[in-house]
């Protein structure tokens, strides 16, 4: 019997049979991290396996500004959570995580950093800058651009003296679904990291009503002088390893992103 047959529907299941060891349990050990007093609403984890996890099957309905106010002040409450040390990985699961698609999901780095900079270079610009250029998308001015980008960002150029959020990791729009109890979170990276990291991925597919997302959490956590003007840097990862992926447009977009940080 199906899942959803023993449940009334009430269950989604995400599964594969030769899923990498631990992939479910991770994502499974994020989703219970990410759920916090005031914060941004979780899919709720039903049972997980090697092979499958079970999440409530969520009910989607048309996002509104009042809805978008409401996920930007909650969260800022679940980055205001915190998390061990930039790079660190959601209690329950140790060792590196995983992003990208099911079918298709990519190693991502853990670590225990007191810096960001030093984090995002070593766990996330340096990996995929590597990546790219071993399956032949950069050329050696790509290369010395992240190279770049990845000196500034251990030298401590865009630091600052926020503490390591908790982070969703992926948010993207997709990983957002809007429902009667509120824009509710699936599928996360989860990590510490810089807050503005998740705003970025926010910002980079397109979320309705972003500005409303934005105003709530400024609300609760105002954000940094520069922010908006960082973003760029915060996307230069997702849209790498969509370069590794994807490849196509995506490869230029990174480059261009790369390029532009490592002279910023």
């Amino acid at each position: 019997m199906a899942p959803d047959e023993r449940t009334g529907g009430r269950v989604h299941r995400k599964a594969r049979a030769d899923a990498p060891a631990g992939f479910f349990a991770c994502e499974a050990a994020g989703l219970r991290w990410l759920r916090v007093p005031g914060g941004a609403p979780v899919v709720e984890v039903l049972d997980v396996a090697d092979d499958h996890l079970d999440l409530a099957r969520l009910t989607p309905v048309p996002p509104d500004r009042a809805a978008a106010h409401a996920f930007g002040a909650a969260l800022a409450r679940t980055h205001d959570a915190g998390a061990a040390a930039f790079g660190a990985p959601p209690d329950g699961w140790s060792g590196d995580g995983f992003v990208g698609p099911l079918a298709d999901p990519l190693p991502m780095r853990a670590g225990t950093y007191t810096s960001w900079g030093a984090f995002h270079a070593d766990c996330r610009i340096e990996p995929v800058a590597e990546a790219l250029r071993a399956a032949g998308r950069t050329g050696a001015a790509d290369d010395a651009a992240f190279a770049r980008v990845a000196l500034r960002l251990r030298a401590g150029t865009w630091d600052d003296d926020d503490a390591p959020a908790r982070l969703h990791g992926d948010l993207w729009s997709g990983n957002v679904v809007w429902t009667a109890d509120g824009a509710t979170l699936i599928d996360p990276a989860a990590h510490g990291g810089h807050r503005e990291t998740d705003l970025a991925m926010l910002a980079l597919f397109g979320l309705p009503h972003l500005d409303a997302v934005v105003d709530g959490y400024a609300e609760v956590h105002p954000l940094a002088r520069g922010w908006r003007h960082r973003t760029g840097l915060h996307q230069l990862f997702p849209v790498a390893l969509h370069a590794l992926l994807f490849g196509g447009g995506y490869v230029a977009q990174a480059c261009a992103l790369a390029r532009r940080w490592a002279r910023a």
